[in-house]
């Protein structure tokens, strides 16, 4: 599943809810900050759940460009400038900087959509998925349950990203124990015990499991419509 989860950084709160409710109506989810403090604040905090920012220039307290570069310390995520700077020097500088697109004001909402879109087919995120309250760093090998990092054992989290790298497949007790340091304990209880511990950690209910299903006689599946 693709991240659609957008920053917006926009002082205008009249602006600011008109793109957020017409990127609602486009399927992202959209927050929204006036403060650019508030909103770096809550990037540090929350960076691996944003697929794209939409930053205004003109904002209270810090101007755009500086903001923009301390995102972009913390991580590389697509920036999208929109601002009524229209100019050629402000553009040349936004793009200097690593501005994805730059989007002079005033512009029609639907524009900017197709620009996410856009500039969002040139980023692949398969490596930070999003499953209801879970999301899934990949390639970091970490995991957040509401955005609280879960605290797996070094084999629950072996298990977990084996069960995430063979999504809605069946992975075979031989498989866990021969791709884990398992390995020389095959006891199926031994299994059990830390997938049941996986599932506490995640919060799926081991009687109406969310996630991780049991295959008789075979494993589990870790199940996720895309």
């Amino acid at each position: 599943m693709k991240n659609r989860h957008v920053l917006l950084i926009e002082d205008n709160l009249e602006l600011q809810t008109l793109i957020c409710n017409f990127l609602k109506d486009y399927n992202y989810t959209c927050s929204a900050y006036s403060q650019p403090l508030e909103a770096l604040k809550e990037f540090e905090t929350n960076h691996l759940k944003y697929a794209i920012i939409i930053l205004d220039l003109g904002l209270p307290r810090m101007d755009g460009f500086d903001l923009f570069k301390k995102i972009k310390e913390i991580k590389n995520t697509p920036i999208i400038i929109s601002t009524a700077r229209d100019d050629i020097g402000n553009k040349i500088y936004g793009f200097e900087l690593g501005a994805d697109d730059y989007l002079s004001k005033p512009y029609e909402p639907r524009e900017l959509v197709l620009r996410i879109d856009a500039t969002l087919k040139r980023y692949t995120n398969d490596d930070v998925l999003e499953m209801d309250e879970l999301l899934i760093d990949v390639n970091n090998k970490r995991a957040f349950l509401e955005e609280q990092e879960i605290e797996f054992t070094k084999i629950e989290s072996e298990i977990f990203f084996m069960f995430i790298k063979n999504i809605n497949k069946v992975v075979s007790r031989e498989d866990i124990v021969n791709q884990t340091s398992l390995k020389n304990d095959t006891k199926n209880r031994t299994i059990d015990m830390h997938v049941s511990n996986i599932r506490f950690k995640i919060n799926d209910d081991s009687k109406e499991p969310k996630y991780i299903k049991s295959v008789w006689g075979i494993g589990y599946k870790f199940i996720h419509d895309h």
